[in-house]
C-alpha cells in the first residue's frame, strides 16, 4: 500500500519517450500515491487524459509553485520523473530539487547523477530534515553478486518482456499481465530491471544498467531465485530493458543469460519509425528480433504485445490480425485489449502453472481461465 505523496517532475516530457518514469509511476505504484505531475506545456490537463485513459485526478501544473499552491498541503516527496540519455540534470532543475528540499519534501532521483553524492544536496537534505534516494545507486561491492548457475533449479517458467526499442511499454504491460495473472489465481511475481519498477514498488528486481557489468547477469539471476525461493510463485515475469538489437544498450542480453527464460513476450511500437533518442537508428523489424532472441537463448517468442503510440484503433487491430497471420503467435495491445489473450497463451504453453496452482491452492477454482480456456483444460 503507498504510504508517502509524491510530485513528480517531469517538465516538457510527460507523456513521451523520456518521461517514461513519470508516466510508470501515474499508472501504478505500490509506495508513492502520487498526487501531481509538473509540466508546463500540459498544465491544467490530467494526467490520466494525457495518458490516452480515463481521468485519473492527478493534476499537471505549471511548476513547483504552482503545485504547492493548489496541492492541499505538500507532499512527502519530489520524484525526478525523466530518463533523459544524458542522465543530468540542468541548473535550473537543480534549483528546483532545492526548492523542494526547502519546502520539506524528501528527493527521490532515478539517474545515474547520484544526489547523496552531491554536497549541496546532502547538506540542504540535512539541514531541511529530509531523504535522498538514488534509486539507481548500487549496492556495495560485498552485497553484489556473480552469475552461480542456481538460476536452473527455478521450476516454473520465467518470461521475459522484451522489446524492440527503449520506453515502448514493456514494463507497463509486464504490470497489466501481472495483475491480470494473479487476478486469475495464478501465483506471480514480477522482477524489475529498471529504475521505475523499482519506484513502483517491485520487490525483487535490481537496476541493472548503473551494475559494473560483472554482476549485471549474476545479479538477475539472484532476484529470480530470491523471488522463486521467498514467494513460491506459479510464475515469474522478468522486465526487459532496452532492446537486444540496440546497438547503444546491452541490458537484454543480460536478462536473458541471467533469468533463462522459458518465454519471451516481445513489446513493439509498430508505428515508431527511429530508435527512441536516436533519431538516425531505424527500428528494427520484428522478425529481426525475433530471430536474434531465439540465436542468443533457449527460448521463444510466445506473443507479441503491441505499444499503440501514433496508431488508431484500426490500425491496432489490423496490426494484430497481421502479426497472428504473420508470426503465429498471439498478439495484443495490454492497454486497449486486455490481457485475456496472454492468459490464455501462457496456460495452455505452461500447463504446468495451472497444475501448480491448483496444488497450491486446491478449493480455488479459477474462474477466469475457466472462462478463457474452457472448463475441460481447467
Amino acid at each position: 500500500m503507498a504510504t508517502e505523496t509524491a510530485l513528480v517532475y517531469c517538465e516538457n516530457q510527460f507523456g513521451r519517450a523520456d518521461g517514461k518514469t513519470a508516466t510508470g509511476l501515474v499508472r501504478h505504484s505500490d509506495i508513492y500515491t502520487i498526487v501531481g505531475v509538473i509540466d508546463s506545456s500540459l498544465a491544467g490537463r490530467d494526467a490520466g487524459e494525457v495518458l490516452g485513459g480515463k481521468p485519473n485526478r492527478i493534476p499537471i501544473f505549471a511548476d513547483l509553485n504552482h503545485a504547492l499552491r493548489e496541492l492541499p498541503k505538500t507532499p512527502d516527496c519530489y520524484i525526478y520523473g525523466k530518463a533523459p540519455l544524458e542522465a543530468r540534470i540542468s541548473p535550473a532543475e537543480r534549483l528546483l530539487i532545492l526548492e523542494a528540499m526547502e519546502a520539506g519534501m524528501g528527493i527521490v532521483n532515478g539517474l545515474h547523477q547520484f544526489f547523496t553524492d552531491d554536497a549541496e544536496f546532502v547538506q540542504a537534505a540535512a539541514k531541511n530534515g529530509v531523504r535522498i534516494k538514488d534509486v539507481r545507486k548500487p549496492p556495495h561491492l560485498r552485497d553484489l553478486h556473480v552469475f552461480s548457475g542456481q538460476i536452473a533449479e527455478v521450476n516454473v517458467p520465467v518470461i521475459a518482456m522484451l522489446g524492440t526499442d527503449c520506453a515502448c511499454g514493456k514494463m507497463t504491460t509486464a504490470m497489466e499481465l501481472n495483475a491480470a495473472l494473479n487476478d486469475a489465481g495464478i501465483s506471480c511475481i514480477l522482477v524489475a530491471t529498471g529504475q521505475t519498477g523499482m519506484m513502483q514498488g517491485a520487490k525483487y528486481g535490481a537496476t541493472i544498467d548503473a551494475l559494473p557489468s560483472q554482476f549485471v547477469i549474476g545479479e538477475i539471476e539472484n532476484a529470480v531465485i530470491s523471488a522463486f525461493e521467498n514467494e513460491h510463485p506459479d510464475i515469474i515475469l522478468i522486465e526487459g530493458q532496452s532492446a537486444v538489437s540496440h546497438p547503444a544498450f546491452m541490458s537484454s542480453i543480460g536478462i536473458l543469460k541471467g533469468s533463462m527464460p522459458a518465454g519471451v513476450i516481445l513489446q513493439h511500437p509498430p508505428a515508431r519509425r527511429f530508435r527512441c533518442d536516436f533519431p538516425d537508428l531505424p527500428m528494427p523489424s520484428v522478425e529481426s528480433e525475433i530471430a536474434l532472441i531465439e540465436a542468443l537463448a533457449s527460448t521463444r517468442v510466445v506473443a507479441i504485445t503491441l505499444s499503440h503510440e501514433g496508431m488508431t484503433t484500426a490500425e491496432v487491430l489490423q496490426t494484430i490480425a497481421k502479426y497472428e497471420i504473420d508470426f503465429g503467435v498471439p498478439t495484443t495491445d495490454v492497454l486497449t485489449q486486455g490481457c485475456d489473450k496472454l492468459v490464455r497463451a501462457l496456460v495452455q504453453r505452461f500447463p504446468q502453472i495451472i497444475r501448480r496452482a491448483r496444488r497450491e491452492r486446491p478449493t480455488y477454482t479459477f474462474p477466469t481461465v475457466r472462462n478463457l480456456l474452457g472448463k475441460a483444460h481447467v
